[in-house]
């Protein structure tokens, strides 16, 4: 028997890094997952994105947790993809009960070389997607009054850092997003929460596993940590994401930092 029997579990990005650790997670715990990614392709980005080979191994791996797994190819930037997303979920579960909004995107560049193109694909991936999938997803949980929510935002949406202006700028503004909706339902056994990790070793950071970090770039990560450390674990985020979706109903509206102690240099 596992904390989350019964439940289905939407989670947007999905096909690696830290999506695929949430739908394990959630699948040993008894969940029956809905697996969304593989967008369109995006010129100003310089990785890959997730593929179906990626998304369907995800699918592979929670079958074998003796899970369902819904995988479907969605852009959350595109609200008639999203909106067809959840009413085939609910054609075949039936119920929508926790919605992991964590497909996102980086850039990296200083400020005058953002261009148009680079600006228009952070924000309709980052903030855009977590809105049409955060508004897809409420109304079902609002009839069976009973939800759970959790917006993958970063340590880039509490500070500054210098050469990552956009997407930053789409980090902050999920966690305004992910607390006024807060506010919103929270008398309607709904709660919307926010993690917010540091660097995270997956594909988007290391696109090749086989080929090692640059050293320089692992000096700089592991400087600005007081856990002397450059990056967490995709599971280290999941464990966060476990504790906010398994919660009896009364945390809401928070930020759950998970950033090798860089939260100690805020206010």
């Amino acid at each position: 028997m596992g904390s989350l029997d019964g439940k289905v579990a939407l989670i947007t990005g999905a096909a690696r890094g830290q999506g695929r650790a949430h739908a394990l997670a959630l699948a040993s715990e008894g969940a029956d997952i809905v697996a969304w990614d593989v967008p369109q392709p995006m010129s100003s980005l310089t990785y890959a994105l997730g593929t179906q080979e990626d998304l369907d191994l995800t699918a592979k791996l929670v079958t074998e947790k003796g899970r369902r797994c819904l995988s479907r190819s969605v852009d959350v930037s595109d609200a008639s993809q999203v909106n067809s997303g959840v009413e085939h979920t609910l054609e075949e579960f039936g119920r929508l009960d926790i919605a992991l909004a964590n497909a996102g995107i980086v850039t990296v560049g200083p400020f005058i070389t953002i261009t148009d193109e680079s600006w228009d694909e952070m924000l309709a991936t980052n903030l855009t997607g977590v809105f049409t999938t955060l508004r897809a997803v409420v109304p079902p949980m609002l009839e069976q009054r009973w939800g759970r929510i959790v917006v993958t935002a970063s340590m880039g949406g509490r500070m500054g850092i210098k050469g990552q202006s956009a997407y930053n700028a789409t980090k902050w503004g999920v966690i305004g997003l992910a607390k006024s909706l807060a506010l919103e339902v929270a008398n309607d056994g709904i709660t919307v929460n926010v993690v917010c990790p540091c660097t995270v070793r997956t594909p988007m950071v290391q696109p090749d596993p086989d080929t090692d970090v640059p050293e320089e770039i692992v000096r700089q990560l592991t400087r600005g940590n007081p856990i002397a450390r450059p990056w967490i674990e995709a599971e280290d985020v999941t464990r966060a994401v476990m504790y906010l979706v398994q919660d009896p109903g009364v945390l809401t509206g928070t930020i759950m930092e998970v950033s090798l102690g860089s939260s100690a240099r805020m206010p």
